[in-house]
This record gives structure tokens, C-alpha cells and sequence, in this order.
């Protein structure tokens, strides 16, 4: 992994595919490349920025591949950065994804020369050999692929052969069809500028992308796939005047959140309409659990939605790491739910966890910010967040989108199941409706956040504290801290401070509590004193009536049980500026990617 861009028309490749590149840049790299094609091949590549790839300016070909890749099998070095070639310097391969049984493919390749130590150029060496048997490009990739264990987005030139062969297995590859050339790509954030007409690859596709048009095959046969318009304006996808991605939208989510509110709550009296969801009553009134699966901040999210379930709901809630997600004894298939939560919908292990529930017959119902994905395509519900694209490694307006739209959720089962106090669904709708003032009075803040976050930079580490809804953002907060920033950061519910990382507290350690509706903050108040006594300064996001003798206090509004939402936002720019003030890589922070599509 971690970004591919194709291009073929009637244009130079060149500056397509290194656009491209940059736009694909987010998802983090530590080495770039680029094969351009026409009778003959040229391969660009090397460790580093995509800026520094060395490619004549006056290059002429309208066909060729590129990547950023991000090490998995081997390290950064220009030999194990792709393309990757065989032998003859025919072909040239870019993947995504692990193939899992390379070693044993690559001893059937004694008599070939391997110049890297990647599992993508055995490959490449594969089709040397099948394009020995058959001058037809696709057919010598259908032949490699159905060899490959594991998983693959595959972009394929080759001398000669005008055209893209594209083919993937449980990793995402769009198809982009232009008005001057046709494209591929990991996603569609590099195709906005040239086209809004994309479709989406299915595990078992092979594609074969040439000026004139697209073709898709499944197992041997032609095949259609629908077109999809991507909604997102090109626009949506620059920095809009922000030093930094993650700074753009963390200051985006106040239209994220009316986004994702838009048309689902029509006023405070009327109930929440989510019409896309095909859960039938009788369903929701049977179902003994609902159970969550995901990674990351997506995981936090369902922390948060757990206690939303369970107080409105009536419903046991349980939460998983999709990568340790199992299912367990002692369930009724026909009474689970199972959630998954993903920006993106292409998180592998997520995706693994929804496959698994859905193989014992479990219902699925998928989270996600990206229609087309392979969650919203394989799940037998699925909810859009209507974030817009988020660029930034860190997750930050999706995280608040992610809550809100499992807030509904749990609106609608608890209306479904009859369990909803009336009282108490008008104040969450009513506090739903709000939410984006609540953040944008936060974000107005700004300068206020940065003197502090610049004040106290230099601790030695930093802990987040909170109980209930404040577990969750806890630990977003610090997770939020230790990506971009690199300090050690921790996150816990209040109360497991005495048991153990009390140890780590001193005057160097900064302590962020939570203090907010649904958080127990009379109680959080005690664990306060506790750091307090042992020199610790204390950063306290505090709603009215909770204030009290901190060095630091930013005030909520008053928002109900979304209090620590609006709280998670101080936490936001907090952690941005602690990096920003010491030059960190925010929007490509080291050894992450963003979207995380192998195991």
C-alpha cells in the first residue's frame, strides 16, 4: 500500500499521474513512482516526496501507472519502491495490499532476477512468464491473479500494449471515466479534478482501461458495473487557505455536522427520519445485541454510541477491535446486529469482522463516509456520515459525524423498540440540532487553544481523564496528541488513575480532564485533586457548574449528553498545536497511512 493513480488518453501522463500522486499523498508514503508507456518502457522512482522524482519535463507518453508506497514488506529504498519490473523491462506492476503466499511463488521464479524485497515484484515476474504464452495483457493478469493468495489492487502497463489492466481482491481501485482519457485509483480524491464519473471494482474484477473506454471482466466474462457522481466539489479536497489538511477540517465540522444532521432531523418534535436504513421493525424489536466493530478513532466513536444504545435503546451494546473480532458462543444470528464503523469503508480489518458476522448469517449495517466503498457495497444497510472528503491522517471531523449519525441510530431503535422517553429524545434531537454552534463557539477559540497547547508543548507526557462519554474522548484526545505530535499520550476512564498510572503523574505531565455532562464529573473532580497533589498541572474542559481551581479551564456550552463532543474539539486543536509548534508532518505523520486496507 498505499496510493495508485492510472491514466491513458489523449494527454501527457506525466503531469496526471504526479497530480495525482500529490493528491493520493495523504494517505501516507515513504517512497514514489512512475511508469510511463508507449513502445517502450520508462520507470521513476526513489525513497521520498513525490516532488522529488526525476522526470523530464518533455516526456510525451499518454499512457502509465504511478505509486506511493508504504512499507510493509521491506524498507524504504528506490529498489523497493514501485513500479516494479521483470526482467526484460517489459512490464511494470504497482499494489496494493500483502500477497501472502510470495515466497512460494517465488521459488517457482529461480531463473529470474529479483531486484528488491517486496512481495508486488514476484508479480511482475509472473507476467513475464504468461506474456511468454499470450500477447493479451488481461489474459496473462486473469492467469497471475487467480495464482495470488492474499490481497491486491494491481495497476499493469506494459510495452507496447496500450492500455491499464487494473484488477483487485479486498483492496479498494476505482475506475475514473474522463472526457480526455479514462483513470484508476485507489480512491476518488485524485480523479475530482478531471472527472466526477467513477465506478468501483468488485474482489474478482479485472479491468481493462484504454483511451476509449472501460472494460470490467469477472471470471472470464464481460461484465457492467455501475457508474457512481461523485458529489465532492475538487475544491473539497485543497487546504482552502489552512496551513495544514487537519487544521481545514477540524474548522469544517460545523458544516459536517448540518451535513450530516440535513434532512434526518426535521425538528425537534418530529422524531429522526434515517430513510436509507431497510431495518424492519420486527428486526429491531427482536434483537438481543448490537454489537460494534472497528479501528482507531472509528473504534471511539462506538465507544460513545455504546452508552447511547444502551441509554436509549434499552439494548445490550457491545464494542470490538475489528482486528480482534470474533463470534463467539452463546448469540442468536437472527437477534445480532452488527455495526461497522469506517471513514473510509475499505479498513481491512473492519471489513474482515463484517464478512465473518455475515458468513453465520448476522445482519450488517455499515458506517461509512464514502458511498461506493466496499462496506457500503457488502453490508445489508448502510448510513453515510456526508463528512466530505477528510485529507488528513488524523481523523477529525469524521470522528464528530461518526457520533451524530449513531446518536440517530440510537434514536431510531429506541423509537422502534418503544423504549424512547419522550423527554429525553426532544433534548438529544434538540442538542443534535445545535451541536454545530456549540463547535463553531469552540473553534472561535482558536487563539486562545494555541497559547495554551504552545505553553505546555514540552511535557514529558500528557493524560487524558474522563468517565462514561468522557472515557471515549479521552481517548481520542490522546490518540489524537501521540499521531501527530509523537509524545507519549494516554487516555483512561478518571477512575483508573489510582490503579496504576498515578505512578507517571508529575509536575511535568499535564493532566486534560473532561468535566461535562455525562461525564460523573463530581467524581472525575476527586481524581483532579488526586494529580493536583502531585504537582500536575491540570487542563480542564469544563461545562457550567464544574469549574474550579485548575491552571487551565475552557468552558463547554451547555449541550446535554453531547457535551464531551464539543469538549473532543478543544482536544482537536490542542493536540495540532503542540505539533505544529514542534514542526511535526500533521497531515502525514510518521509510519501511519490513512486508510488502512491490509491486516
Amino acid at each position: 500500500m498505499c496510493g495508485i493513480i492510472g491514466y491513458i488518453g489523449e494527454q501527457p501522463a506525466r503531469p496526471r499521474l504526479v497530480a495525482g500522486l500529490e493528491q493520493l499523498e495523504y494517505r501516507g508514503y515513504d517512497s514514489a513512482g512512475i511508469g510511463l508507456v508507449d513502445d517502450d518502457l520508462a520507470v521513476f522512482k526513489q525513497v521520498g516526496l513525490v516532488s522529488g522524482i526525476d522526470i523530464p519535463e518533455s516526456t510525451t507518453q499518454t499512457c502509465g501507472i504511478g505509486h506511493t508506497r508504504w512499507s510493509t514488506h521491506g524498507k524504504p529504498t528506490d529498489a523497493n519502491a514501485h513500479p516494479h519490473t521483470d526482467c526484460s523491462g517489459r512490464v511494470a506492476v504497482v499494489h496494493n495490499g500483502i500477497i501472502g503466499n510470495y515466497d512460494e511463488l517465488r521459488t517457482t521464479l529461480s531463473d529470474h532476477e529479483f531486484t528488491s524485497e517486496t512481495d508486488t515484484e514476484v508479480v511482475a515476474h509472473l507476467l513475464e512468464v504468461e506474456l511468454e504464452r499470450t500477447d493479451d495483457l488481461r489474459e496473462a493478469v486473469s492467469a497471475v491473479v487467480a495464482r495470488i493468495e492474499g490481497s491486491y489492487a494491481l495497476g499493469v502497463v506494459a510495452a507496447g500494449y496500450d492500455g491499464i489492466i487494473a484488477a483487485r481482491r479486498n483492496s479498494p481501485l476505482v475506475v475514473g471515466h474522463g472526457s480526455d482519457g479514462n483513470f484508476i485509483a485507489s480512491d476518488v480524491t485524485p480523479l475530482l479534478a478531471h472527472t466526477r464519473s467513477v465506478s468501483y471494482l468488485e474482489d474478482g474484477d479485472i479491468a481493462q482501461v484504454t483511451r476509449e473506454g472501460v472494460s470490467i471482466w469477472k471470471d472470464g466474462k464481460p461484465i457492467d458495473r455501475e457508474r457512481h457522481t461523485i458529489e465532492w466539489s475538487p475544491d473539497a479536497a485543497e487546504k482552502g487557505g489552512y496551513d495544514h489538511y487537519m487544521l481545514k477540517e477540524i474548522h469544517e465540522q460545523p458544516t459536517a455536522l448540518r451535513q450530516a444532521i440535513a434532512g434526518r432531523i426535521n425538528g425537534i418534535e418530529e422524531g429522526v427520519d434515517l430513510a436509507e436504513l431497510s431495518l424492519s421493525e420486527e428486526f429491531l424489536t427482536t434483537i438481543d445485541e448490537i454489537q460494534f466493530v472497528a479501528c482507531g478513532t472509528s473504534y471511539h466513536a462506538c465507544l460513545y454510541a455504546k452508552q447511547l444504545i444502551e441509554e436509549f435503546a434499552d439494548v445490550r451494546a457491545t464494542v470490538e477491535f475489528a482486528s480482534e473480532y470474533s463470534i463467539g458462543s452463546g448469540r442468536d444470528p437472527e437477534r445480532t446486529l452488527v455495526v461497522g464503523v469506517s471513514q473510509s469503508g475499505e479498513t481491512a480489518d473492519t471489513l474482515r469482522a463484517l464478512r465473518m458476522a455475515h458468513r453465520v448469517g448476522i445482519r450488517t449495517l455499515g458506517v461509512t463516509n464514502t458511498v461506493g466503498s466496499t462496506m457500503a457495497r457488502e453490508c445489508d444497510d448502510a448510513l453515510y456520515i456526508r463528512a466530505g472528503p477528510e485529507i488528513g491522517v488524523a481523523a477529525t471531523k469524521t470522528f464528530a459525524s461518526q457520533i451524530i449519525v449513531l446518536a440517530m441510530f440510537a434514536l431510531t431503535v429506541a423509537e422502534t423498540r418503544g423504549e424512547l422517553d419522550v423527554a429525553a429524545g426532544r433534548e438529544l434531537r434538540r442538542n443534535l440540532q445545535d451541536l454545530p454552534g456549540a463547535v463553531q463557539s469552540v473553534l472561535n477559540q482558536n487563539d486562545e487553544i494555541k497559547e495554551i497547547a504552545e505553553a505546555y508543548a514540552d511535557g514529558e507526557a500528557f493524560f487524558f481523564i474522563g468517565r462514561r462519554l468522557g472515557g471515549p474522548v479521552s481517548l481520542e484526545g490522546a490518540l489524537k496528541l501521540k499521531e501527530i505530535s509523537y509524545d507519549h499520550a494516554e487516555g483512561f476512564p478518571a477512575g483508573e488513575l489510582k490503579h496504576g498510572p498515578l505512578a507517571l503523574v508529575t509536575e511535568e505531565t499535564p493532566v486534560l480532564a473532561i468535566l461535562t455532562d455525562g461525564t460523573r464529573p463530581e467524581e472525575t473532580r476527586n481524581n483532579v485533586k488526586e494529580v493536583q497533589a502531585r504537582g500536575a498541572p491540570v487542563i480542564a474542559i469544563a461545562a457550567d457548574g464544574y469549574q474550579g481551581d485548575h491552571d487551565v479551564e475552557f468552558e463547554v456550552p451547555d449541550l446535554g449528553l453531547l457535551e464531551p463532543l464539543v469538549a473532543n474539539v478543544y482536544l482537536q486543536l490542542f493536540a495540532y498545536h503542540v505539533a505544529n509548534s514542534k514542526g511535526r508532518a500533521i497531515d502525514k505523520p510518521r509510519n501511519l497511512a490513512k486508510s488502512v486496507t491490509v491486516e
